[in-house]
């Protein structure tokens, strides 16, 4: 493999960028805001395989038919704590954050919410609806399954795809109201499958561990999911138990709420197809609140005084290492290789785009 160089873009210039491409496929300016919002949040954070790389797929999928800009999610089932929305293939980021403002406001009301939503575009990074409800003083839980194309996820003890990269987020709101949550987010798979898809942009190796190719053999070169028929395969993360969970998502996020499922072959080309459930939870409702806060910030000062292995990376929560990454890059520019940003300046032209920031 050979490694393309990497750009660097200033991230108020991107934002802008990219919102004028979502524009460009016909959303309003609120729905190009928020999807503009979402993805460069996540590179800003260095969840690279889920920002502005997406794009061009995006593109792609409206052109087909299979993204459909300024849905807004439809009840199909709606109580006092409980919905299940149909997304109707809208733009993720979008319909999510709607979505999960009903369960806020259900959670405040009835001290929790379960909702589930199903048939939606790409939600994007999960956390950022953990850290919407954070910001509302909520906890929430999530499980997500996603199909796109053929599984690309291997079951533990199997050689070939059966699963997508489902993913499992939980957070918690700060102890202290001017602090920072903690955002547990994470894919089941042993990378997700966007950081493949990064490293393969890159014409960088994978770390040992994620990947097998065809025949089932420990691989690190990402081209075996991209390079045709026979492909490759993820690996779950810690064996069994990522694989666990990776089923749990499968089925409480895809089959439960009657979505899309990996194992059936007429779901695999619709796009970007995700289903959520979301349970959300009012701290407040439990006890003493202010208990609460002061144990929670008790537990995690605790857990930080743990001395170093390497003093030069100390023991962080999660959340931590994101606005650690968000800081640098705000301050230095987002990270682009030069492969993904030619495709995005190529969706771009193809909108009638013609302006782009500067990449150094």
């Amino acid at each position: 493999m050979s490694e393309a160089a990497t750009l660097h873009v200033e991230a108020g210039a991107l934002e802008g960028f990219v919102r004028a491409i979502v524009a460009g496929t016909g959303s309003t300016r609120q729905e190009a805001e928020e999807v503009a919002a979402h993805l460069l949040e996540a590179n800003l954070q260095g969840h690279d395989s889920h920002g502005i790389m997406l794009l061009p797929r995006y593109v792609q999928h409206v052109r087909e038919g299979k993204l459909n800009p300024n849905a807004a999610p439809e009840p199909v089932r709606q109580e006092a704590s409980l919905a299940l929305f149909d997304g109707r293939m809208g733009y993720g980021q979008h319909v999510g954050r709607i979505a999960m403002d009903w369960a806020i406001e259900a959670a405040r009301q009835h001290g929790h919410a379960v909702m589930g939503l199903r048939n939606v575009h790409h939600i994007g990074r999960v956390g950022t609806y953990g850290e919407q409800a954070a910001r509302a003083g909520m906890i929430s839980v999530h499980f997500v399954n996603g199909v796109s194309g053929p599984p690309a996820v291997a079951p533990f003890g199997g050689s070939a795809a059966r699963l997508s990269t489902n993913p499992v987020c939980i957070t918690i709101p700060p102890a202290d109201p001017d602090g920072q949550p903690l955002v547990l987010d994470f894919a089941t798979s042993a990378i997700a499958l966007g950081k493949c898809r990064v490293a393969f942009n890159a014409g960088r190796a994978v770390p040992g561990g994620a990947l097998v190719d065809a025949s089932g053999q420990p691989t690190n070169d990402p081209g075996v999911l991209y390079r045709g028929e026979p492909r490759g395969a993820l690996l779950s993360f810690g064996a069994h138990k990522g694989y666990g969970l990776a089923l749990v998502c499968e089925l409480l996020a895809g089959a439960l709420l009657g979505g899309a499922t990996a194992w059936r072959p007429e779901m695999r080309d619709r796009g970007i197809v995700n289903s959520w459930l979301a349970f959300v939870l009012d701290p407040a409702r439990f006890g003493d609140i202010e208990a609460f806060r002061a144990e929670l910030a008790a537990v995690i000062a605790d857990v930080k005084s743990s001395p170093a292995a390497d003093p030069d990376s100390p023991v962080l929560v999660a959340g931590e290492k994101e606005r650690i990454t968000k800081a640098r890059r705000l301050a230095t520019g987002v990270p682009v290789d030069a492969n993904t940003w030619s495709m995005l300046v190529d969706a771009a032209r193809g909108l009638g785009i013609n302006e782009v920031p500067e990449a150094r």
